[in-house]
């Protein structure tokens, strides 16, 4: 596929799986239009990156589908210029989507090789409000702490308690909660000081690694 076939199916992707599917936030509608999903997916899968499924990214990782990403982005309910921390970032395509609206974005990736390729997608898209982190997600990023928006890109076994404590006022957390064979989507707010959670969808994601998420002989069991 050329690049304006890749733009076109990009546009039906956005109209036919994203807003027809309930999804209206402008701002995230903008994004999807605009970025590249292909250029966070490995080159000889390409031609099946705006399909409605989630693809490998290589290290046992994918990138979710694209109704998922927009999904779990809109209902962090973000405004302009807020900042925003994410756990599990791949190829770093739901951080760039992100991007669009936060001032800062803050991302986690457990395994380093991705980290690093995801680096080097941002930098080639000129985004500058991405900042990638190695390390253990599940414990959030306290150097940067308290954040408007958590999303977690990952299926965790309970909710970490490190990222509720991350949240500001206001905040919300989205997360899948889970095992192998179903999660939930959840959502977390904080509102006047108290913890709030409402199950939204069932999900299917790869397990969170680190303290707060699976191993991996666990994983197989649960």
């Amino acid at each position: 596929m050329d690049t304006e076939d890749l733009r076109s199916a990009r546009l039906e992707m956005v109209e036919i799986q994203i807003a027809a599917r309930g999804i209206h936030t402008a701002w995230l509608l903008q994004a999807m239009q605009e970025i590249p999903r292909h250029h966070f997916i490995p080159t000889e899968l390409q031609a099946h990156a705006y399909e409605d499924r989630p693809l490998p990214i290589g290290s046992g990782q994918t990138i979710s589908q694209p109704y998922i990403v927009a999904l779990m982005t809109e209902l962090l309910d973000l405004k302009a210029g807020e900042k925003v921390l994410e756990i599990g970032t791949g190829s770093g395509y739901q951080s760039a989507i992100l991007s669009f609206s936060a001032e800062q974005v803050h991302t986690i990736e457990f395994i380093p090789i991705l980290a690093k390729k995801a680096e080097e997608n941002l930098k080639t898209l000129d985004i500058r409000n991405v900042f990638v982190h190695i390390g253990d997600g599940g414990l959030g990023f306290l150097e940067a702490a308290p954040y408007k928006g958590i999303l977690v890109t990952a299926a965790a076994p309970v909710v970490p308690a490190m990222l509720l404590d991350q949240l500001t006022e206001g905040g919300t957390l989205v997360l899948p909660v889970g095992g192998m064979t179903g999660q939930y989507l959840q959502v977390w707010q904080r509102q006047l000081g108290e913890l709030h959670v409402r199950d939204i969808t069932p999900v299917s994601f790869v397990p969170l690694r680190g303290q707060y998420g699976w191993k991996e002989a666990d994983w197989g069991r649960c």
